[in-house]
């Protein structure tokens, strides 16, 4: 069996000092020209935001956050994977795997770890108990970097099945977002044996246009979907075709990590027009983190690289039960009678009135619910 090793997160001075510097030299742009975020992130709030990670951002507030839990790495398929490995004290406590996305990572589901795992100190019930597996992607946060081509989310998918088997549990449950839910619903189609059900909060079933009686749903969710072919998916574009030329920005300038990031917060999270309505300035800096430490700005957008190109293997039917939360603001929303044609066993599906893309980041109590809510309904581990 490959070792699985205990792994602390150290942020070093000399980390600090460098992006504190980078920070002084920053070579900003001109302003926008319109008085919104119509061209991108505005020039004063990323000023107001970098300047004050800079300076008032306690640098090591997420490395303090991430230990006050436990972390791993192993080698999974050829590559050092970091992982968080959170055991409930219910000894009957259902395995749970938790994947984030893109411009997502750990730090997403820090707020909804305790009220998993430990629903009785939160007013709930011991035997809603999970235990919790949380990997960082390859080539994010600190999971190693592939150094060569193939991590897929297929691949990506084997290897957290794998990871499930060496930590010892033989049947679980699986929940993503983003690349998360794809991963997740990979997970779903390649390891059934051993994962009992899955949930989502993002289903990339695009609605029919074709079908002559679409719903109210339905007709907003292929508004949705046309918005993000026209208005919000040049991000992706360039991610999945060029990744690399992108990373020489992204890596060597704060300025230009935390904008990239930012944007996708505001878009898609149900903000009323600022991220930080949602959560903390502190919140949304431990997320860029992430990237910054790790240098991680091409090789978390060469995902897309490997991914995108394969939109037959996400057709492919889901036979495992199936739970879905659907966020009004989500990037991608579909209906359940569309959903159907991929995922042939669905057992929950909820249409939400507020919350975005980032579902345990933004709504940290709702998310909780619905996790729960959905996997009550399956078979048990």
């Amino acid at each position: 069996m490959t070792a699985i090793t205990p792994f602390d997160i150290t942020i070093s001075n000399d980390d600090v000092a460098d992006l504190q510097q980078r920070i002084r030299n920053t070579r900003w742009p001109d302003a926008e020209t319109t008085d919104d975020w119509s061209q991108g992130v505005p020039l004063a709030y990323v000023q107001e935001l970098v300047q004050y990670w800079g300076s008032d951002y306690d640098h090591q507030r997420l490395a303090t956050r991430l230990n006050a839990f436990d972390n791993f790495k192993t080698s999974l398929l050829g590559l050092g994977i970091h992982f968080m490995h959170i055991k409930s004290s219910n000894p009957q406590a259902r395995p749970l795997l938790l994947t984030h996305g893109w411009p997502g990572s750990v730090v997403e589901f820090l707020k909804v770890i305790e009220p998993l795992t430990e629903p009785q100190k939160q007013g709930g019930k011991a035997e809603d108990a999970f235990h919790l597996v949380i990997p960082s992607l390859p080539g994010y946060g600190f999971s190693d970097k592939p150094t060569a081509t193939g991590w897929s989310v297929e691949k990506t998918a084997d290897a957290w099945a794998e990871l499930m088997a060496r930590l010892g549990y033989p049947r679980y449950f699986a929940q993503g977002g983003d690349w998360g839910a794809v991963v997740t619903s990979h997970v779903g189609r390649r390891d059934p044996e051993h994962c009992l059900g899955i949930h989502l909060n993002m289903v990339t079933v695009p609605p029919d246009a074709s079908a002559s009686d679409l719903t109210e749903i339905e007709l907003s969710a292929l508004a949705g979907w046309q918005f993000y072919q026209e208005s919000d998916s040049g991000y992706s574009k360039q991610q999945a075709t060029r990744p690399q030329t992108l990373g020489y920005g992204l890596v060597d300038s704060p300025s230009g990590q935390a904008a990239w990031i930012v944007e996708k917060f505001y878009q898609w999270m149900d903000c009323q027009g600022h991220p930080e309505n949602v959560v903390s300035r502190d919140e949304l800096l431990d997320d860029i983190m992430m990237y910054w430490l790790n240098g991680a700005g091409a090789s978390s957008a060469r995902l897309y690289w490997e991914s995108f190109g394969n939109a037959a293997g996400n057709s492919i039917p889901v036979e495992v039960p199936m739970g879905a939360s659907i966020f009004p603001k989500e990037i991608f929303r579909t209906s359940q009678r569309f959903a159907s044609a991929v995922y042939k066993n669905i057992v929950f599906w909820r249409d939400k009135d507020t919350g975005g893309h980032f579902a345990a980041f933004e709504q940290p109590d709702v998310f909780v619910g619905e996790v729960r809510d959905c996997f009550g309904l399956m078979p048990q581990p």
